[in-house]
C-alpha cells in the first residue's frame, strides 16, 4: 500500500503543473474548498462533509468548506485566493480558469463510470398544457420562467443555446416574468407552482428525490439536453506543487487503493456525495473546450440575427467568431481530455 501511494505521489507530481517559483516554498495551513450554490448550504455541507474529512486526513491540513450564494462568489473567491480548490460546473470552471487562474485536474463520474449528466426543462406534473419544447416556446401564454445562475452550465448556458438561441427566442421578451435561482430553488418553485417551468439537470433531480421526495413527485421533465461532461474539480494553479501532488493523489486513489475496508468506506462516501458519485477521473482544461464552443455558437447565432449591425460589421464579427471556433476545433483534436 505504501509503495502504491508513493508511486501515486510521484506520478501526481509529474502530472500536476509546476507551481510558480515565487510560490514554491509557500506554506498552506488550511485548504479552502469552494462549492457552487446548486442547493442550500446546509444540504451541501451534509453531503460533502465525509469526503472533506477524508481529504483533510490525506493532505495533513484542515479543509474548510466555502459557501456563497451564487456561482460568481466561488469564482471571485478563487480569484482573490479565498478559495484554493472547488467543485464547479463546466461553465463556472471556464470562468475560474479564465478569470481566477484556476485549472481543472479531475472530473466527477457516476457509480457506473459514466462521466456526464443532462440539462433539463421541468414543469409541474399537473401541467397538462406543457409537455414538450413547443409548449415551452409558446410566447403567447405569458408564462413565468425560472432560469438558472448565469454561470451555470445546465441551468443557463446549455438551455440558452439549445432551447432559446437555436429557436431564435429571447426569454426576456417571450415570457411575462423571468426569475433566476439555483437548481434546488428552481425545482421547488416548479413543485409549488410559483413558476410555470424552469431549467435544471438530472443530478439535482436525483438529489431532490433523495432529500425531498414528495416535492420531486410533483415535477415532470419536458426537455433534455445532449450529454454534458461531468463536473470538474478546479484548483488554484499557483498552489505549491507538493500540496497539489497530495490532493491529486487523494482524488485519483480514493476508492481505488487501500485495504478492503478503506476502499469500501471511500465508495460508500462517494455514493452519498451530491447525487451519488463514482470514482474520480483525471481531467484537464481540455474538458472545457466544448463549453467554449457552445458559448461561441450562442454568440454567433445572436450576431447573425442582430439587425442593428451593418453588413460589414456583422461579417467582421462572424469572421472573428469562426476563427475562434476553428482554433478550438484544432485544440480539441490535439489535446486529449484524459
Amino acid at each position: 500500500m505504501k509503495r502504491l501511494l508513493a508511486a501515486g505521489l510521484a506520478l501526481a507530481a509529474l502530472a500536476a503543473p509546476l507551481a510558480a517559483p515565487a510560490r514554491a516554498a509557500e506554506e498552506i495551513k488550511q485548504l479552502n474548498f469552494g462549492f457552487i450554490s446548486t442547493e442550500s448550504s446546509a444540504n451541501l455541507a451534509k453531503s460533502f462533509e465525509p469526503l472533506l474529512k477524508d481529504l483533510e486526513k490525506a493532505i495533513g491540513i484542515p479543509v474548510k468548506p466555502f459557501f456563497v450564494g451564487d456561482y460568481a462568489g466561488v469564482i471571485e473567491g478563487m480569484r482573490f485566493k479565498k478559495v484554493d480548490i472547488g467543485w464547479f460546473g463546466n461553465k463556472s470552471a471556464m470562468e475560474a480558469v479564465d478569470r481566477a487562474d484556476g485549472e481543472v485536474f479531475v472530473q466527477t463520474a457516476k457509480p457506473d463510470g459514466s462521466r456526464g449528466y443532462y440539462a433539463l426543462i421541468v414543469t409541474n406534473a399537473d401541467r397538462s398544457d406543457i409537455n414538450n419544447l413547443k409548449d415551452v416556446l409558446d410566447c403567447t401564454k405569458g408564462y413565468n420562467f425560472g432560469n438558472g445562475d448565469p454561470n451555470s452550465t445546465s441551468g443557463f448556458l446549455v438551455p440558452s443555446y439549445y432551447v432559446f438561441a437555436l429557436n431564435n427566442v429571447d426569454p426576456n421578451k417571450c415570457y411575462k416574468r423571468v426569475v433566476t435561482g439555483n437548481h434546488e430553488g428552481n425545482l421547488l418553485a416548479v413543485a409549488n407552482k410559483q413558476v410555470d417551468f424552469a431549467t435544471n439537470n438530472t443530478e439535482n433531480m436525483t438529489r431532490l428525490q433523495q432529500t425531498r421526495p414528495e416535492e420531486a413527485k410533483k415535477i415532470k421533465e419536458v426537455w433534455r439536453s445532449p450529454l454534458i461532461a461531468g463536473d470538474p474539480l478546479v484548483w488554484r494553479k499557483d498552489l505549491p506543487a507538493d500540496l497539489k501532488a497530495k490532493i491529486y493523489t487523494f482524488f485519483m486513489t480514493y476508492g481505488r487503493l487501500g485495504t478492503d475496508e478503506e476502499v469500501a468506506h471511500a465508495r460508500e462516501v462517494l455514493a452519498k456525495t451530491s447525487d451519488g458519485w463514482g470514482l474520480f477521473a483525471a481531467s484537464s482544461n481540455a474538458q472545457l473546450i466544448p463549453i467554449r464552443q457552445l458559448e461561441l455558437f450562442k454568440v454567433k447565432i445572436k450576431t447573425q440575427n442582430d439587425d442593428k449591425l451593418s453588413a460589414e460589421d456583422k461579417a467582421k464579427k462572424l469572421k472573428d467568431i469562426d476563427a475562434q471556433l476553428a482554433d478550438l476545433e484544432a485544440q480539441a483534436k490535439k489535446t486529449p481530455t484524459m
